[in-house]
């Protein structure tokens, strides 16, 4: 038999120190390389966007593919492309850590939505304000200490 699955995923993590270091115009060649990630790892990626501080990424991981490692490679690659390519100068680098949520198949397009207005939303509510939202939306207990 087959391996047949079904996992969305909504990953999200910040800049180190949750630092305002992704500039809007150079933000779309980031997510692309990202993507390139993504499909190279067998995912099938359905949108990724952020602000200035964090990102989100909605995707479904191959069956072969540990999340964790996913996120370690898509930190590290990003952080070179990211240097390399001097897209932000006074990018420092990744945050500790990630949240990563699942969802229904069924809750897809709403999902894909509130991710493709993050910049809407942002004006808003601040990143750690969403964060701490989606954790306790997800029943996840934490430790606000480790937010910051």
């Amino acid at each position: 038999m087959s391996t047949y699955t079904q996992i969305l995923y909504q990953i999200v993590f910040g800049t180190k120190h949750h630092q305002k270091t992704l500039a809007d115009d150079n933000r779309e060649r980031l997510y692309s390389y990202m993507a390139g990630i993504l499909k190279n790892q067998k995912c099938h990626l359905y949108r990724i966007n952020g602000a200035a501080d964090h990102l989100h990424i909605v995707t479904h991981l191959h069956p072969t593919i540990a999340l964790a490692g996913l996120i370690k490679d898509i930190k590290l690659a990003s952080s070179g492309f990211i240097k390399g390519q001097n897209l932000f100068p006074r990018f420092n680098g990744w945050q500790d850590g990630y949240g990563a949520f699942t969802y229904s198949i069924k809750e897809k397009e709403k999902l894909i939505e509130y991710v493709k207005n993050q910049e809407v939303h942002h004006r808003i509510k601040t990143f750690r304000e969403e964060i701490i939202e989606l954790l306790k939306e997800h029943e996840i207990e934490f430790d606000e200490q480790y937010l910051l």
